[in-house]
């Protein structure tokens, strides 16, 4: 899939203009993976609720970006860690946590720190985690709907890390400055 193309407005699939139209509306042009995307109208369909869903979650803006960070890191995303870097910066984000996750370093705060662990957790068990695992995540104040909304988050990077790697999306102008 490497020789993946970028749809646009005018050359995108028919069903998928109207979903290209959407992603022009919230982020004010048709990033990279969305064009990417538009080859299979489902598939970005399937991501933007996802996305939505994800945005409609109990996470606060913080919280998010270490739901989606942590697994693009761990993903090693080359398009979502700068993405998302720019993402958090625009939901003011402090950068200090930004730079942890990227850098695998330690979070400013233990429920930061745990949500990251439960998430990794998850990922590379497949949602399979320990009872210390889930102890110490209720125990800093989270739930069970916040394990079940790190699922909605993991289901998103899945599709976007997993459609970057194959179509060796180039990162967008707007994201490059994150680039490392």
């Amino acid at each position: 899939m490497k020789e993946s193309r970028i749809y646009d407005l005018e050359s995108a699939p028919q069903d998928s203009k109207p979903l290209l139209q959407k992603s022009i509306k919230a982020f004010g042009s048709i990033p990279n993976l969305h064009g990417v995307m538009a080859e299979s109208p489902q598939a970005l369909a399937a991501y933007q609720d996802l996305h939505q869903y994800f945005l409609d979650t109990s996470f606060n803006a913080e919280e998010m970006t270490v739901v989606w960070q942590s697994i693009n890191v761990e993903h090693n995303c080359h398009y979502c860690v700068p993405a998302h870097s720019a993402i958090a910066k625009a939901m003011k984000v402090a950068d200090e946590v930004n730079e942890a996750l990227r850098n695998k370093t330690p979070l400013p705060t233990e429920k930061l720190e745990v949500l990251r662990d439960t998430t990794l957790a998850i990922v590379r068990e497949r949602g399979v985690i320990s009872d210390e695992i889930s102890e110490r995540f209720y125990a800093v104040g989270y739930n069970r709907q916040n394990l079940l909304e790190i699922i909605v988050g993991v289901a998103q990077k899945v599709m976007s890390n997993y459609i970057n790697h194959l179509a060796d999306t180039p990162v967008d102008p707007q994201f490059a400055a994150f680039v490392r």
